[in-house]
């Protein structure tokens, strides 16, 4: 049976909800659901006894982490109308995340994702989102164009790409947003959610053309802008108007590019629990940076950090640190 997700899991507390007529540090649109963790590692879903249960999603994830780094965040979502709808609802509100912009669908269930965990690097995702997700029935006069407008960052995902109403409902907030700096896209290419990786490569296309930093693995890139090769892949990215170009680069680290500046940044080598959500903690902690105006080499240092600390436990969403755990993790290892 699985248990509740544990909440925060350090001694600092999470944000309070911003009042409704305040403006919101971080907004982010896309995926929601329920993230069911096996507490057996190493053995398949067949073998699982017991389980724990987690507020996830990826774009979720990341308003969660940049929420725990002191900014308020929102997400822009749907989930069932049922208990694991409702629990999600909870969870936001207990890390501080206003949910007020998550809705119900009446006639679908809430996604739950299961996962098995083989450390130190495979972690096979089984995604239930049938027949389709609530998250992708998000419709354009939905899209709270003020909140998104406004907001310090926004975060996107190519996932939002992937079926209609979603679609027309990121074409609404790109709309209202203006390509304002800090609009990031997080090139997170899902092939079960697409029926030909052309596809994506198309609406990757123009979603690229109203952002100013984008995100994403070098198989992430390859789909974006057809480079497996980081520089080229970075450059390529600049080249369609992106601002700031994050590769990440597995054990090679993150290559960070802008139109002055090239920064390879080495891993950070920990003891894999579960390598899942270390990419969300990753994108949050890079909000946090690139709000906080620091240099481009702390800002993924940190977000390595992040990183680095997530996939060394076993949830995503509760595990996501505060900064005095960065700063803490990175001086005990003798980074400054």
């Amino acid at each position: 049976m699985a248990d509740q997700a544990s909440l925060p899991t350090s001694a600092t507390e999470p944000t309070s909800t911003p009042p409704r007529d305040q403006h919101v540090d971080v907004v982010t649109i896309g995926r929601i659901g329920v993230d069911v963790y096996p507490h057996q590692i190493g053995v398949g879903l067949e073998e699982v006894e017991t389980f724990g249960k987690f507020l996830g999603g990826s774009a979720t994830n990341v308003a969660v982490a940049a929420s725990r780094l002191g900014h308020s965040a929102a997400v822009i979502s749907r989930t069932g109308d049922d208990p694991f709808g409702r629990f999600l609802h909870a969870s936001l509100r207990e890390f501080g995340v206003e949910d007020r912009w998550v809705t119900p669908v009446a006639d679908l269930p809430t996604p739950v994702t299961f996962c098995e965990i083989f450390p130190p690097d495979n972690f096979p995702l089984y995604f239930y989102r049938y027949p389709t997700a609530p998250d992708l029935l998000i419709e354009p006069d939905e899209i709270p164009t003020d909140l998104v407008s406004e907001a310090k960052v926004f975060w996107a995902t190519l996932t939002g790409l992937s079926a209609e109403p979603s679609r027309a409902a990121h074409v609404a907030a790109r709309q209202a947003r203006g390509r304002k700096p800090m609009t990031i896209i997080d090139l997170d290419y899902r092939p079960m959610f697409w029926d030909d990786p052309s596809e994506a490569t198309a609406a990757c296309a123009t979603a690229l053309e109203h952002c100013t930093v984008a995100v994403g693995n070098k198989e992430e890139c390859a789909v974006a802008v057809g480079e497996t090769e980081s520089e080229r892949a970075g450059r390529a990215l600049l080249e369609r108007g992106i601002e700031l170009a994050i590769v990440k680069q597995g054990p090679k680290g993150v290559l960070a590019m802008t139109a002055e500046q090239t920064l390879q940044a080495p891993p950070i080598l920990v003891d894999v629990v579960n390598g899942l959500g270390a990419g969300d903690a990753f994108g949050g902690s890079l909000c946090h940076g690139l709000l906080e105006g620091l240099p481009l080499e702390e800002v993924v240092m940190l977000a390595n950090a992040a990183g680095a600390i997530v996939a060394s436990r076993l949830e995503c969403s509760s595990a996501m640190p505060v900064e005095t755990e960065l700063r803490d993790f990175l001086a005990e290892r003798g980074v400054r």
